[in-house]
């Protein structure tokens, strides 16, 4: 899967796509990932890509046609264009699955007070947003994008199922997890887990998964936020 990110720093991805998992996957040619710079796209004297907006209102405005250019330079027949962005869609495991299935993500981080609606008209297929925050460039969502879809990019991950059985996929959030030594502090594994049990197993973390979510995030409960309706 190969991935193009445009913005105005591209220094700020050093270190998160060179660790880990993620180093690994472009180490064995699973992933690609290019940093584009858009004042290398500027025809503007001292590579200037920002202007004051049209209407008035504080900040700087990114202007239409070094975003446009530097888009167009790495955009392919079958590419697909986000806009990193807090006016966009929110981000979430179904729509990194579906972001996994493209071959070729285009990834335009906004900056400043945002991007000329021209730039996104021209050239982005959808927006999308991380949260209902607001951060102070687009860059950090690039990186949460990327690292959220390439879990569901095969062989990225060590286990084939491994994304498919994280909190979202089921609709709930994940159960907690358990490791050696059995007693910690006191506290003992859970001993269905130790008993060897799988459809006990897997009933009691279905259970487990369900009280989470009703204690933490009951939203995930309602009806059609995974497409169905999730009752006792």
């Amino acid at each position: 899967m190969q991935f193009d990110i445009i913005s105005l720093f591209p220094g700020y991805f050093k270190g998160p796509f060179d660790e880990s998992i993620l180093k690994r996957a472009r180490e064995r040619g699973l992933l690609e990932i290019n940093l584009i710079d858009i004042r290398d796209f500027s025809t503007k004297k001292w590579k200037k890509v920002d202007d004051r907006p049209f209407g008035g209102g504080p900040g700087m405005i990114l202007m239409a046609e070094p975003v446009v250019a530097a888009i167009r330079s790495v955009k392919k027949e079958k590419s697909h264009v986000v806009g990193l962005s807090p006016q966009g869609s929110k981000l979430d495991a179904k729509k990194a699955k579906e972001l996994s299935f493209y071959e070729h993500l285009i990834l335009v981080c906004g900056h400043y007070e945002g991007i000329d609606q021209r730039a996104i008209d021209l050239e982005v297929d959808e927006e999308i947003s991380i949260g209902d925050v607001v951060l102070t460039n687009g860059c950090l969502a690039a990186i949460v994008l990327v690292d959220s879809v390439v879990r569901f990019v095969p062989g990225i991950l060590g286990h084939k199922d491994a994304a498919e059985n994280d909190s979202f996929q089921n609709g709930f959030l994940e159960a907690g997890q358990y490791t050696r030594p059995v007693f910690f502090e006191g506290i003992e594994v859970p001993p269905i887990l130790r008993g060897g049990n799988h459809k006990a197993i897997k009933d009691w973390n279905e259970a487990r998964s369900r009280e989470k979510t009703e204690l933490v995030r009951p939203d995930l409960l309602k009806p059609d936020f995974f497409g169905s309706s999730f009752k006792k």
